[in-house]
């Protein structure tokens, strides 16, 4: 066969084979040794070590993200991942650019949602600085290299090129998110050993990074084919993925592998509130959009008062995550009397789908949708 039959052949294979110059490139579970072709989405507040184990444990890729911790957390987090899994495992990192401070955009931030934080009994002026979300940096490297993880996925990119080769030298599995094609070429361009297409179903923060125009953002079955064809190294579906239909469907158009998040929301091994718990329940009623209002960044979340009242996008939030400053008193306020209306109640479109099972039926359910041909003999 020649070597332009072979690439044919290959592609026409849903995924299990892609080629380079006539070479077989690695199936997602031959690179990140699992089981199963299946990622589970870091969701930064709503979990920690116990999902990620409990997948990792089940034959998929858990994640554990670290966005959200600060370094005595997260060496506790990392020491519980290696100690509950034989299995491989994800450490996931925003890599973002840290804002400069612009006190008159806060202080107009914070005006526009005074008449709410004064409800809760909050002086605008009076909220102190929160400690945000912190990108990727090297003292978060000298955590990774005492624990050196099979994988590392980052969110917006990827870091600056001496940290991305620190990682690399830990023998990590690279991974990070794409919203268009061309952040695809970017990230494959850069160093990525696989890149996670994320459709604009998907919950949570939107791993846009060449710009910031929601009108490039496309439906995970639009952008998926596309993001394929593009790129030669393995791709995950991401995004309104929560039963085994939408998984069989992400292979079909060319995925080597999906990710699911909002599906193990309302599992017993995630961390989500019970008033997050209770808004996933109301899915269907509530409905999800997207909001730059409680961090700066877009993200999908069910509607709830905050977003009813106050955009969900509103121009004046400060740039990401300054705006979680007020925002977070608000909802610390509000939860404390009981109310989710002013919480990131990040999920997914397909947030209907979300079963209150354990993490390892939600895995048994999905890897129904995996071409027999794609799981791994023996797994780990």
């Amino acid at each position: 066969m020649t070597q332009r039959g072979i690439g044919r052949a290959g592609n026409a294979i849903n995924g299990r084979y892609r080629f380079v110059t006539g070479i077989a490139m690695k199936t997602l579970t031959e690179l990140i040794g699992t089981a199963l072709p299946i990622v589970q989405a870091p969701m930064a507040g709503v979990q920690g070590s116990a999902l990620a184990v409990a997948v990792s444990q089940a034959g998929a890729l858990g994640s554990l993200p670290c966005a959200m911790l600060a370094p005595a957390a997260m060496r506790e987090e990392l020491a519980a991942v290696r100690a509950g899994t034989r299995g491989p495992f994800n450490v996931n990192f925003f890599c973002h650019a840290q804002p400069e401070p612009d006190a008159a955009r806060e202080r107009r931030w914070r005006h526009r949602l005074g008449p709410a934080l004064r409800e809760f009994g909050l002086d605008p002026a009076a909220i102190p600085e929160g400690p945000g979300r912190q990108p990727f940096d090297e003292a978060a490297a000298d955590l990774l290299e005492a624990v050196r993880p099979p994988v590392v996925s980052f969110h917006f990119g990827l870091p600056a090129a001496g940290l991305l080769a620190r990682v690399k030298a830990m023998g990590a599995v690279v991974l990070s998110s794409a919203t268009t094609v061309d952040e695809a070429r970017w990230l494959r361009d850069h160093g990525a050993d696989a890149i996670v297409a994320q459709g604009l179903e998907a919950g949570g923060h939107r791993g846009i990074f060449l710009g910031n125009d929601l009108a490039t953002q496309q439906g995970l079955f639009a952008l998926l084919p596309q993001v394929a064809r593009a790129v030669d190294v393995p791709v995950i579906a991401a995004g309104g993925i929560v039963d085994a239909a939408g998984v069989a469907a992400a292979f079909a158009l060319g995925a080597a592998g999906v990710q699911a998040g909002t599906a193990f929301l309302l599992c017993p091994e995630a961390k989500t509130s019970a008033l997050h718990r209770a808004a996933l329940r109301e899915a269907d009623a509530r409905g999800t959009a997207l909001t730059n209002l409680f961090t700066g960044r877009p993200a999908r979340g069910l509607v709830n008062r905050m977003m009813r009242e106050y955009g969900p996008i509103d121009a004046a939030a400060p740039a990401f995550p300054l705006a979680g400053t007020a925002s977070g008193a608000l909802r610390a306020a509000a939860e404390a009397r009981g109310s989710g209306e002013f919480s990131p109640l990040w999920a997914g479109q397909n947030a209907a789908g979300c079963r209150e099972v354990a993490a390892a039926e939600v895995l048994a359910e999905l890897a129904r949708g995996v071409p027999p041909g794609l799981l791994a003999r023996g797994g780990h």
